[in-house]
C-alpha cells in the first residue's frame, strides 16, 4: 500500500513500507522573531520545524521528531526526513525539530527550549492540522532521544498570562518514543560526548543528576515506547534499560525492546534482522495506546 505523502513524487521502500518521496514542506522558525537565548539571526541561530501532513488516513495524532547527533550535529535524513515518512505512512503528522546544539554554539537550557516550544507550537495549532490537542507526542534517536527524554520529564502546564498564546499552552508531551536513546549521565555507560555538548566537561553534580532523565522519571510522566540494540557499543542499551525500570517504579505505562543485532544509529533499521520489526511494533503500541485507530479484523 502507498500511503501518499505528497500528490507528486517517487516511490521508495523504507523499512518495507512504500512511501512517497517529495521534497519536505516549508520550514518555519519556531519564534516569529529571535529565540530565547540566541546571540544572533543567522540560520544557525533560529531553531525551526517542518511540518509533513499525510494526506490520507489522518490518525488525529502529531509527533514531534528530534534527530540524534550527540548534541553536536544533526542527523537529518534518517533520523528526520525518513522518520517523518514513515509516521505519515500511518495517518500521522510529523514534525521535524531542527534544535539548537553545540555544533551551532549553543549548550543547555537551548535544546529543551527548543523542544518544548515545538510541543507548544503544534498543540495550538491542533484545529489547523487537523489533530487532537491531547495527541502530540515526542520521538528522539540517540542525543535526539536524551532530548525527547528530557522533554517527557521535564515540562509545564503553560503559562496562562504570556502574551505570547502558543506559551500557554502545555508542553507535556502525551507519549514519548525513545531510539537508542541516550539517558544516564554521570554513569560508566554514558556518552560522554552528549553530555559534555550539552552541559560542559565540568557541569556541576547537581545539573549532570537533574538531566540523568532516569533519575526525573514520575508518576506525571507520560507513557513510553523504548528500544534499543545490544550490539550498541556507543550508547550503550543500559540508558533504555534504567528509563524503563524508572517507568515501571512509577507506575508509568511502558514497553522495552532490546533487538540483539545493530550498531549504534540505525534509524528505521530497515536491513537488521529482528531491530527492523521496532516500526511495527511501535505502531502496534500506538494503536494499543490510543493514539492510532484500531485495525478493523
Amino acid at each position: 500500500m502507498i500511503a501518499r505523502i505528497a500528490v507528486l513524487g517517487l516511490a521508495v521502500l523504507l523499512n518495507g513500507i512504500s512511501v512517497l518521496a517529495a521534497d519536505p514542506p516549508a520550514v518555519e522558525r519556531l519564534w516569529p522573531v529571535r529565540a530565547p537565548g540566541a546571540t544572533g539571526d543567522r540560520p544557525e541561530d533560529t531553531p525551526t520545524l517542518t511540518i509533513w501532513r499525510p494526506t490520507e488516513n489522518a490518525a488525529k495524532t502529531a509527533i514531534v521528531v528530534c534527530p540524534g547527533g550527540g548534541y553536536g550535529h544533526l542527523a537529518l535524513d534518517h533520523e528526520g526526513k525518513q522518520i517523518a515518512q514513515w509516521l505519515n505512512s500511518l495517518g500521522i503528522t510529523a514534525a521535524v525539530l531542527e534544535y539548537r546544539h553545540r555544533g551551532k554554539g549553543y549548550a543547555h537550557p537551548a535544546p529543551l527550549t527548543d523542544a518544548q516550544r515545538a510541543i507548544r507550537l503544534v498543540r495550538s495549532r491542533a484545529e489547523a492540522l487537523d489533530i487532537d490537542a491531547h495527541r502530540v507526542g515526542i520521538i528522539g534517536f540517540s542525543a535526539g532521544g536524551h532530548l525527547a527524554s528530557t522533554a517527557a520529564t521535564h515540562f509545564d502546564t503553560g503559562n496562562p498570562q504570556a502574551d505570547d498564546p502558543v506559551d500557554r499552552v502545555s508542553c507535556r508531551p502525551d507519549f514519548a518514543i525513545l531510539c537508542y536513546a541516550v539517558i544516564a549521565f554521570g554513569e560508566p555507560f554514558t556518552h560522554a560526548g552528549s553530555q559534555h555538548n550539552l552541559l560542559g566537561k565540568d557541569a556541576p553534580p547537581e545539573l549532570v543528576q537533574q538531566f540523568s532523565n532516569e533519575k526525573q522519571v514520575s508518576a506525571e510522566t507520560p507513557p513510553c515506547f523504548i528500544w534499543h540494540t545490544d550490539e550498541d557499543r556507543v550508547v550503550p542499551s543500559e540508558n533504555s534499560v534504567m528509563f524503563y525500570l524508572a517507568c515501571r517504579k512509577h507506575k508509568v505505562p511502558a514497553e522495552l525492546h532490546i533487538y540483539r543485532s545493530g550498531q549504534h544509529g540505525v534509524g528505521l533499521a530497515a536491513k537488521i534482522n529482528g531491530a527492523n520489526l521496532w516500526p511495527k511494533q511501535c505502531e502496534l503500541w500506538l494503536r494499543g495506546q490510543g493514539f492510532l485507530p484500531k485495525q478493523q479484523p
